[in-house]
Formats: structure tokens, sequence, C-alpha cells
């Protein structure tokens, strides 16, 4: 892909080079390009003959389906504006993006119809949206490649949720760029388990649609049955974020952990010390990056050039900085946020639903605080806002998590600031222990000072049953948060 360009012409490009060959593998249902194709031009029909116009918002709430796709594509050749819905919203976060989108129409799983008639909406039911064979297609819209394809909402692990508005284009490089990185051919079959109302799904839609591959939707992530559904889906290559891949390793080992054709896994933000043991035990190579549902594929490795503990290097064809809270350039080996430049044409969003159109080539902010070290190499630490203020020293909670998942007993952590009588932060840990594991909160303590500096070292533990996370497997920082400190936290004094 040398040039933006749209999602219908992305389809019809790929529908004429790989018409026979099979690109959507879903409830036990596979398509070819050219089925593909027909569908979204059948769907497109659909969606006018219930009178969606072209830029209207069609907003869905379901979990991962082939219809889902359906009306993805559908709307892109339409004209239309996709809006997924997380299906873990309940009435106050639906209401507030309802609100924001003002879809024309809303379709739905029929198990959420009850929580969306009480946001004043009757949805249209999903499965009454696959396209009919005798329905006539219709030609794609002359969309442009500026044009709104999806609004997509981040993750909202630290704020509300807010509205990105993904343009044609976007979808395209995305798909080249992480494509491009992975090494894909018409071989592969992609394997997701991750949810369609998050970029990176709909993203491996796109990889494999340029790159003439499959792609395997498959249900919500199960770390006991992961392996078994990558295996029978014949995947070759998978895609895992957040706590995924400490949940694999952290399971006893078994006879799926082989029995499949996986040979490399998108896996961004990776804890360093799992990369070599994920490999040996699974047969697999991860490959790190950073991405956001504003951005594009700006920084990262491909197969078999990554390193443990580094997000990689700039990609071709953007730029990244380095800079202070006011936004001054910093020095190599000094952290600060990560600020990222396209010079691709809509490469990136447009910007968030109610602020004006970014412009093209402009300087965007991530809140991600990171270190450019030697050769150009970029480091994640933190989340700006889950950074830990304690005792005037700046604390990175990834760091922190790092040592805690090392122990032994430890399946996953999240550690994060609750207030101090001091003034600043108190650091404390939520931990998840692996299975049959024990432990004392003044082990992992005295296991803690081993490695972290001493302002750095807990004073709070809380072993639990699991971390409140978001569809996409992220920590739900602001969940533990507000939670704070209860009754059953261990106290260093």
């Amino acid at each position: 892909m040398n040039e933006p360009a749209t999602i219908p012409d992305l389809l019809t490009a790929a529908a004429k080079a790989f018409a026979d060959r099979p690109f959507l593998h879903a409830d036990g249902v596979t398509r070819t390009y050219q089925e593909s194709a027909d569908a979204a031009a059948r769907t497109a029909a659909t969606l006018s003959g219930r009178g969606v116009r072209p830029g209207d918002r069609v907003a869905v709430m379901s979990a991962n389906r082939r219809e889902f796709v359906d009306l993805f594509l559908g709307c892109a050749w339409l004209g239309a504006v996709l809006v997924p819905l997380n299906t873990g919203l309940r009435e106050r976060g639906l209401r507030h993006a309802l609100d924001m989108t003002e879809p024309s129409i809303v379709v739905a799983e029929r198990q959420y119809a009850g929580l969306l008639a009480g946001c004043g909406r009757d949805p249209w039911p999903i499965d009454s949206v696959e396209p009919c064979a005798e329905a006539d297609p219709i030609p794609p819209a002359p969309v442009r490649p500026d044009d709104t394809a999806a609004v997509l909402f981040t993750s909202g692990t630290t704020g509300p949720p807010r509205g990105v508005r993904c343009p044609h284009a976007q979808f395209g490089w995305w798909g080249a760029n992480v494509g491009g990185a992975l090494r894909l051919t018409p071989e592969d079959v992609l394997h997701t388990c991750l949810p369609l109302f998050h970029t990176n799904a709909l993203n491996a839609l796109m990889q494999a649609m340029i790159a003439g591959a499959s792609l395997a939707l498959g249900p919500r992530f199960s770390a006991s049955r992961y392996w078994s559904r990558a295996g029978d889906a014949g995947a070759t290559v998978v895609y895992l974020l957040g706590a995924m891949v400490p949940m694999l390793m952290a399971r006893p080992p078994g006879p799926y952990d082989r029995a499949h054709r996986v040979t490399r896994a998108l896996a961004p933000a990776t804890p360093a010390h799992l990369w070599e043991p994920f490999r040996e035990r699974f047969g697999v190579t991860l490959i790190d990056g950073f991405g956001s549902t504003e951005t594009n594929y700006v920084i990262g490795a491909e197969v078999g050039g990554g390193e443990p503990g580094y997000m990689g290097t700039i990609r071709p064809g953007f730029s990244a900085r380095v800079v202070d809270d006011a936004l001054r350039p910093l020095p190599d080996g000094v952290p600060g946020e990560l600020m990222v430049r396209s010079h691709r044409p809509l490469a990136f969003s447009t910007g968030y639903l109610g602020d004006p159109v970014e412009p093209p080539g402009s300087w965007r902010r991530t809140g991600d605080r990171v270190v450019r070290e030697s050769g150009g190499r970029y480091r994640f630490v933190d989340r700006i806002k889950d950074v830990i203020r304690r005792r005037g020293e700046n604390i990175s909670s990834s760091e922190v998590e790092e040592v805690v998942r090392a122990h032994p007993s430890v399946a996953e952590a999240a550690a994060f600031p609750v207030p101090s009588e001091l003034a600043e932060d108190e650091v404390m840990v939520a931990v998840v222990l692996r299975p049959g594991g024990s432990l004392e909160p003044s082990g992992l303590i005295a296991h803690c000072e081993r490695d972290l500096p001493p302002f750095a070292v807990p004073r709070y533990v809380e072993i639990v049953p699991d971390l409140p996370l978001t569809e996409t497997g992220k920590v739900r920082k602001a969940a533990l948060r507000e939670r704070g400190v209860t009754p059953a936290t261990w106290r260093r004094h």
C-alpha cells in the first residue's frame, strides 16, 4: 500500500486478487474474499433499505460474529460510520456513548436489548443482518480516504472513554504497517479473540485483507482454552494484550501448548522476563510495538528483530520524540511523554468527537511515559496518569509490577497509588496468585526490596482472586484506585 485508500477500494482489490481464497472464518462458516465483498454490498443495501444514508452512524453492540464484520464492511461500502460499543458498558456508560455518537440505528445481540431499551433504544437484532442472497447488491459509495469509517472508543483505563474518528485510510495503513512487520503472506491464518469493538481486532481484519490471508474470529479470551482454539483454527499468527501472556504462562503445562501452527504473536507490553520462556514453552515468537486507537504502528519491530523490554524503533513513515511537561524535547535516557507524528497522509485518526479535525502531519500527545535509549530504542515506562509520586520520586507502576510478577507464586499484579497520610502517594499492589500458590505479603516485600529502590517498595499488598479488566484485557487502574485500601489489605509498617 503506497497511497491512502478506502476500505471499499481495498476490499474490491482483494476480491479481485484472492477471489476464491478464504478470508473470514466465524461461527462455523468460512467466506471467500469474493463472498465477503458480495456480503458487504448486500449489507449496504440492507442498511440503505432501513434508511441509513452516507455519513449516518450505525452503532453495534455484539460479541465477535460474522454479522459484525458484515456491518463494518457494509457501512464502509455505503459510506456510513460504524460505532462499535463495548459489550462491558452498562447504563451510564452506554448512555454516554449513545449521546456522544447519536447513531441513526442500533444493532445488537438479543442479550443487550433490555439494556439498550433502558437507554431509550429499540435495537435491530444482529442475527437479522445476515445479507440475503436475493437482495440486490449496491455499488460502493464515493467515499474518500479521509472520510470517517468508524468511531472507536478509547479503553477508558484512566478516565471516561473518548470517541475517536478513524478514517478509511487509517485502517488501510494499519493493515499495511502491522502486516508488513508480521511478514504476512496469503498462507497465513490470523486468529484473534480480542473484541471487534477494539482497534486491534478490526486492524487484524485489515491486515488479512491486504496480505490475502484469512482471519479466524474466536470468542472471548480463555487462558484454559486458548491454544486448543488456536489449533482448531489452524492459526499461524495470534494477538495478545495486557495480562494475557502472564495468564497463559501461569497455566500448568498441557497437551495443547504445542498442538498448533502458531509461530508469532503481536503482544505489546509483554514483560521482558517472559519473552524467552514463552517461546520455549509454546514455540511462539513475540513481537512488541506501540500503537493506539488514535495513531498507528508507530514504534515496533519485525519478526525476529524485537528485543525484550523494548517497544522497538521508529517505523518508516513516522517520527517520535520524548518531551517534558512543557513539551520540550528531552535527551536520550531521560523519561518523558511520547509524542508522535505521521508523514503518511491520514495514517492517524482525525481527532476526537467534538474536537476540530487534527491537521495532517501534526504532533500528537500519547499520554505514555517512555525513554529513548541508544540506537533509537524506545522503552515503555508507564501511562502518565499511572505514575506514582512518593517522597518526591516518580515511580513507574509497570516497573513495580514487573518485579512483583517475577515472584514464583505471582500470576499477575497491578501497582497503583493510594493516598498517603504524609501527602503525595503510597504504593499499593493487588496480586493474583498462581493456581495452588501461596504467599506471605512480608515475603513479597522482601522479594521487592532486592530489586526496587526503597521509595518504590509497596506499602500495601492485597491478594485478590482476579484483577478488574477491560474487555481487551487491560487492567482498570481507575477501579483499583477508587477501591483503594480495604480491610483485607496488608500494611507494611
